[in-house]
């Protein structure tokens, strides 16, 4: 597995991160205030997690974004073409502390979200769990917990359902970002905060 991208050291990228890491699998991860920032986190990470720049993690062949909504325009601005790469957009369109949904003026999250990630292929995933949901052991419950993802490109799709195999969850293609972008959007869909576990 080539190494992750993480833009964003909050809760869902740090939680994200820290599940990579188990598992032996190399990132950089990069928040706005810089490598120095990170050095704590990325000591309770693991070993093959690095702290880099936004332009270091977002240089990788698959990037995950995971950002306060208002603050993605900043965090996405500036960077290179994404020219094809795979890009995971982690992101709700609410933060705290009021946890107001976003006005998305009739788009979805992560119709707003592809603008912002020029070149990118796009596939939504990781956002519809609660972060402590990606810590615990996948396999806890008798079976495989499940990961939902949605994209408009079928290579980009399957290359993070490996990533979601090799974390060990069992990952369930919900289609096109129109249907499945729906689907776990928080808030608004049916299907985030639902811990569902494939048995068998």
């Amino acid at each position: 597995m080539q190494t992750i991208g993480i833009v964003g050291a909050g809760a869902i990228g740090a939680a994200f991160a820290k599940a990579i890491g188990n598992k032996g699998i190399e990132a950089i991860i990069s928040n706005s205030r810089g490598p120095e920032s990170l050095k704590e986190l990325v000591r309770e990470l693991g070993p093959t997690i690095k702290a880099g720049t936004r332009q270091e993690a977002a240089s990788q062949e698959i990037v995950l974004v995971a950002v306060n909504w208002s603050k993605l325009p900043e965090a996405l601005a500036g960077l290179p073409d994404f020219d094809g790469r795979i890009v995971i957009d982690a992101n709700n369109p609410i933060e705290a502390p009021l946890f107001r949904p976003a006005e998305l003026h009739g788009r979805l999250s992560t119709e707003v979200f592809r603008d912002l990630v020029p070149g990118a292929r796009v596939v939504k995933a990781f956002n519809h769990l609660q972060p402590q949901m990606l810590l615990k052991d996948p396999a806890s419950d008798g079976g495989k917990r499940v990961l939902f993802y949605s994209g408009d490109d079928d290579q980009a799709k399957a290359g993070v359902n490996g990533l979601i195999s090799q974390l060990g969850f069992f990952g369930i293609d919900l289609g096109s970002i129109s249907i499945g972008g729906k689907l776990t959007q928080f808030p608004g869909g049916p299907l985030p905060a639902l811990d569902l576990v494939k048995l068998g």
